[in-house]
């Protein structure tokens, strides 16, 4: 997610696009010199509904209150269905008072926790974070387990092929994230 100059969230990899010959940050641009390909949240919502689980990186922190304000404006079910994603997991904290219906993930890595994982799910616990969101490499069973105990959800990202799927079932993840939803469809099918 990326705030527009005007302050419109909209939904885009990596927060550049071309216009004429030059890439230029989507911050640096009104809703309206962007190309068609990039759908605000609000076009989303309205030609998807709210019906689902929607997990979103939050790559522009100032994007964070607007897609809050648009799921609200979505639908009553909406902010229940959202997951915010970011790696700073103190700036979650900070969002956590406003923001007290939606979900807040910590997306990092193992060796970011300075203090250890099961310090972070201390700290991630205490301050009302939903989840940690690790790349699919780092997850065990064991680090499953420990953040379970302090109620902390274990999401894998980058779950590519079915054999990495399988061993984040196994091990007791709660989500991933995949290119491939045939492939997750699958695996949780024979899970």
């Amino acid at each position: 997610m990326w705030l527009t100059a005007d302050g419109a969230a909209v939904l885009d990899h990596d927060g550049k696009v071309k216009v004429g010959l030059r890439s230029r940050p989507i911050g640096s641009l009104d809703r309206a010199a962007l190309p068609g390909h990039v759908p605000t949240l609000e076009d989303l919502y309205a030609e998807c509904g709210t019906g689902f689980e929607l997990s979103l990186d939050i790559k522009d922190p100032e994007a964070a209150s607007t897609v809050v304000s648009v799921a609200r404006a979505a639908g009553p079910d909406a902010p229940g269905r959202l997951w915010l994603c970011h790696p700073d997991w103190e700036l979650l904290t900070e969002w956590r008072a406003d923001m007290d219906d939606v979900r807040l993930v910590d997306s990092t890595k193992l060796r970011a926790m300075r203090q250890g994982p099961e310090r972070r799910a201390a700290q991630l616990s205490a301050a009302g974070i939903d989840a940690v969101n690790l790349h699919h490499e780092e997850w065990t069973g064991g680090l499953t387990t420990l953040f379970h105990r302090f109620g902390v959800l274990g999401f894998g990202w980058d779950a590519q092929h079915e054999r990495i799927l399988r061993n984040l079932v196994r091990i007791g993840i709660d989500g991933v994230f995949s290119d491939h939803v045939d492939r997750m469809v699958d695996v949780i099918g024979s899970a």
